[in-house]
C-alpha cells in the first residue's frame, strides 16, 4: 500500500464578491481534485487546536499525526533542522524576516521576496555588526532566516509580520520577557541594513529594500518519534518551505530537494509529481507541500490565489494521476494546512476541508472539494492530529 499526502497550503478560505460569491476553491477550476472528491470522501477537519496559533508550523505538525499539545515548541527550531543547524539543549532558535519598514509600517514582510543570494550578503552584514550582541543569525532562502540565542527571548510574546501588513510596527514589536534586548537587535539591525551596497542596488533597480530584521517564532528543539515508529512506514516530504522539511527531518521522514520548487507562485508543480512518484517507488509514504495559493493570500490577491490553486490541480494532482503506474493499491489525502482568508491577508484556525480517495470508492454525485461541500457532505473531526491515523489505518467512516 502506497500514501500520498497533498497541502495546498493556505488554500481554504471565506466567500467574496469579487469571485461571484465563491470561495478561492470554489471559483477554481479543478477537475482533478474534484474527481478524488467524487470518488472518495471528503469532510471538515481542525488543524489547529484552541489555544495554538494558526500557523503552519502546529497545523502541518497536526497534519502530520503529531499531537501539538505534546510535540510543539515552535517555528523556529523546524525552519533550522532544515538548515542543518543544530540546536543545543539551551539554544533559543527565532525565525528572522528580512523586511521593508516605511515610514514606521510594515510594507512589505518578505522585502519584495527578495533573493537568496543577496539575502545571504544581508545576513552576513549582520552577523559582523552585532558580533558579540548574544546572537547568532543563519541565512535560510529568500527573506527567511534564523536567529540563535544561547537562552535568551524564550518567553517573548513575538508578533508573525506577515500578520500585520500594511500596520504601523510600533504596536507589535516583542514584548515581555527580554523583549528590550530583542527590540534592540531589530533597531541595530536598522542602521547596518540601511546603507548596505545591496539595499543601494534594490533602490536603484526600484525593488524594496530589505532595511530590517523582524524576530519571532522562537521555541528549543522539538522530541517527537519518528513517523515509521508511529505509523509503521518509511516516507518522504516534499517542500520548497524550511519549517516543512524541518518538520520532515524531526519526523524522520527523507526530505526530498525538487529543482524549481521556490515555495512561491512561480514554483513547479510538475516537477514536485514527478519527484513524489520516483519516492513512492522507495517509500510507503510521501508528503508533498505547495505554498503557493497560502502566498497569494498573503498578497491579498484573489485572483493570484485562483490562479495557484488551478495550476496545484492541473500541474501536480493532474500529473499524479496521469502517471501514477499501475500496481500497488493506493491511498491519496489532500487539504489545505490551515485557511488564509484574502480578505485579512493572514492565517485562522478554522476547520479546513479534506478528501480521501483510494481506487474502487463509490461516486458520490456532486461531491466536490470545498468548504461548503465538505461541510454538507462530510465527516467532521476536531481532533485533527488523529486524521492521520485513520486515512493510513483505513478507517470505514473515511476509508
Amino acid at each position: 500500500m502506497k500514501f500520498l499526502v497533498l497541502i495546498p497550503d493556505g488554500s481554504a478560505d471565506h466567500t467574496r464578491g469579487d469571485l461571484g460569491g465563491k470561495t478561492a476553491l470554489q471559483a477554481a477550476s479543478t477537475p482533478n481534485l474534484d474527481r478524488l472528491a467524487r470518488f472518495g470522501k471528503v469532510g471538515l477537519v481542525r488543524t489547529v487546536p484552541e489555544g495554538f496559533p494558526p500557523g503552519s508550523d502546529v497545523a502541518n505538525l497536526c497534519v502530520l499525526g503529531y499531537d501539538p499539545h505534546l510535540y510543539y515548541t515552535g517555528r523556529a527550531p523546524l525552519e533550522a533542522a532544515s538548515l542543518g543547524i543544530k540546536l543545543a539543549a539551551e539554544d533559543v532558535a527565532f525565525r528572522c524576516n528580512l523586511v521593508h519598514v516605511e515610514d514606521g509600517v510594515m510594507r512589505d514582510f518578505s522585502a519584495g521576496h527578495i533573493g537568496t543570494g543577496q539575502a545571504r550578503e544581508l545576513i552576513g552584514a549582520l552577523n559582523d555588526g552585532l558580533r558579540g550582541a548574544g546572537a547568532g543569525f543563519f541565512p535560510g532562502l529568500s527573506y527567511r532566516h534564523i536567529m540563535v540565542t544561547k537562552g535568551r527571548g524564550l518567553k517573548a510574546e513575538c508578533t508573525p509580520p506577515h500578520d500585520i501588513s500594511g500596520q504601523p510596527v510600533a504596536g507589535h514589536l516583542p514584548r515581555g520577557d527580554e523583549s528590550d534586548w530583542l527590540r534592540g537587535l531589530m533597531e541595530a539591525s536598522t542602521a547596518i541594513l540601511a546603507d548596505h551596497p545591496v539595499n543601494r542596488e534594490r533602490l536603484g533597480q526600484g525593488k524594496a529594500p530589505a532595511n530590517m530584521i523582524w524576530l519571532w517564532g522562537q521555541g528549543t528543539a522539538p522530541r517527537m518519534p519518528d513517523f515509521q515508529s508511529r505509523f509503521g512506514l518509511t516516507g518522504s516530504v516534499i517542500s520548497a518551505v524550511d519549517l516543512v522539511k524541518g518538520l520532515g527531518i524531526y519526523a524522520g521522514l527523507e526530505v526530498v530537494d525538487v529543482p524549481g520548487a521556490t515555495g512561491y507562485l512561480d514554483t513547479d508543480y510538475r516537477a514536485k509529481a514527478l519527484h513524489a512518484l520516483v519516492a513512492l517507488e522507495r517509500k510507503d509514504f510521501v508528503y508533498v507541500h505547495v505554498e503557493a495559493p497560502d502566498e497569494a493570500a498573503h498578497m491579498g490577491s484573489a485572483e493570484e490565489k485562483v490562479r495557484a490553486i488551478e495550476r496545484f490541480d492541473q500541474d501536480l494532482v493532474g500529473t499524479l494521476l496521469n502517471e501514477m503506474p499501475a500496481g500497488p493499491d493506493y491511498r491519496i489525502m489532500v487539504l489545505p494546512d490551515h485557511a488564509t482568508p484574502v480578505e485579512i491577508r493572514t492565517h485562522t484556525g478554522e476547520p479546513v476541508p479534506f478528501l480521501i480517495y483510494r481506487p474502487g470508492l463509490p461516486e458520490t454525485p456532486g461531491q466536490t472539494f470545498d468548504e461548503e461541500s465538505a461541510a454538507r457532505w462530510g465527516f467532521r473531526m476536531e481532533r485533527g492530529w488523529e486524521l492521520m491515523q485513520k486515512f493510513i489505518s483505513g478507517d470505514p467512516e473515511l476509508v
